[in-house]
């Protein structure tokens, strides 16, 4: 099971012994294709257990870093208030796959959710400076992070307007500069080519969710840029009518906030202000989680492979994709239900026809769920003419 830190120790050691030229670092499994915070986060593993040879270690380094995203996640879901806690159970203890991933097979991916969720944890306290370092750092491990970036970008809208998020997104851009100088300055086009490449092939033997598909058809360009297209279709969709809780135009998340028109009723938290009536009674911070975790389901829905490490990408958003939205005391079981249907499928090896069926049917449930959840709210816009405007309570504020 220590074929791929292995190859992540030999990538690494290239760098420590002096190799600039991106293109020359290499390990059993193939090319670098990370980009430069994944080889100075796993140089650093490379040094601590001893030129990565003490294997043990580096597993009590992830049992670690696993507690502390269980922390970071706990925390998130503490904040929204929406999922009940023996989900929590599920979440920690029913999970065969992601304890492997994080402390058996010793992947980066869990190295890039980690630092994602910090960036959450930090977006939920007004922090968001911080956070879009901690999210560009998160994406320097890993690039499935981006699937998180349409809903971040949205949001940084809608809190700061166009020029308010230009410094917030240069902050993400600076990073991934300061990190990547030393490759760029010595050879800068196989750095980004290898780095952020984004038409790299999958193996169909690997697959998880296309695994119905006859291989020809999963290898087809035209295949690859129709599930962009249903990609982006999804993230337009969204941001129109489950995002935009204003009944203005979208555009008006360009003009600085000051100057909208605000939102009757309304909800005011954290100094974010939400149109109440329009969407599902989420809090503030329950709207920042579900913007950001529906964002990067939908890529997970359209991803053109699912590796069995890719599982961590978004199992630990799930609960809240399934519990955020209204559910009555029958609805529970079938959610849960749903959980054990998803871990069943990404538990079988070699993935099957049924079970790749089975993941996207359990798939479309929850963005069914997730549209008719959130759905938009009739809201009246005429008020009896004795009655006056009802204030905004203590609490909401």
């Amino acid at each position: 099971t220590e074929i791929d830190w292995k190859a992540y120790m030999q990538e690494v050691e290239g760098f420590a012994n002096g190799t600039l030229d991106y293109t020359r670092l290499k390990g059993d499994t193939g090319p670098l294709v990370y980009p430069a915070g994944f080889v100075y986060i796993f140089l650093g593993l490379y040094h601590a257990t001893g030129r990565g040879s003490d294997i043990r270690l580096a597993q009590y380094i992830f049992a670690g870093l696993y507690l502390l995203n269980l922390l970071l996640v706990f925390r998130i879901y503490c904040r929204t208030n929406k999922v009940p806690p023996y989900v929590f159970f599920f979440m920690c203890c029913a999970s065969y796959r992601i304890h492997s991933i994080f402390v058996l097979r010793l992947f980066n991916d869990p190295v890039a959710m980690a630092i994602l969720f910090l960036a959450i944890n930090l977006f939920l306290e007004e922090r968001w400076s911080w956070g879009c370092l901690l999210f560009s750092l998160a994406v320097s491990v890993k690039m499935n992070i981006l699937l998180f970036a349409p809903g971040l970008l949205f949001l940084l809208l809608q809190r700061f307007g166009l020029l308010g998020c230009i410094p917030k997104l240069c902050i993400c851009a600076l990073l991934q500069v300061v990190l990547g100088l030393p490759f760029l300055l010595v050879n800068p086009v196989g750095y980004l080519t290898r780095s952020f490449d984004l038409g790299r092939q999958f193996q169909f033997k690997w697959t998880v969710n296309w695994r119905f598909l006859p291989e020809e058809i999963f290898q087809n360009r035209v295949f690859h840029a129709a599930l962009l297209l249903a990609h982006l279709a999804g993230l337009g969709l969204f941001a129109l009518h489950r995002w935009h809780s204003s009944k203005e135009s979208i555009l008006t998340l360009l003009k600085d906030p000051a100057k909208r028109k605000p939102a009757s009723p309304c909800l005011t938290v954290n100094n974010i202000l939400w149109q109440a009536s329009c969407v599902c009674p989420l809090n503030a911070s329950a709207w920042i989680v579900f913007i950001l975790f529906s964002s990067n389901f939908l890529g997970v829905c359209c991803s053109r492979s699912l590796h069995y490490q890719f599982y961590v990408w978004y199992f630990h958003t799930l609960p809240y994709l399934l519990w955020c939205t209204p559910t009555t005391k029958l609805a529970h079981m079938p959610k849960v239900l749903l959980l054990g249907v998803i871990e069943l499928c990404w538990n079988t090896y070699p993935s099957t026809v049924c079970s790749s069926l089975s993941l996207h049917i359990c798939h479309g449930l929850i963005l069914l769920q997730l549209w008719y959840g959130t759905a938009p709210m009739p809201v009246s816009h005429t008020s009896p003419p004795s009655r006056k405007p009802t204030a905004v309570s203590k609490k909401a504020q």
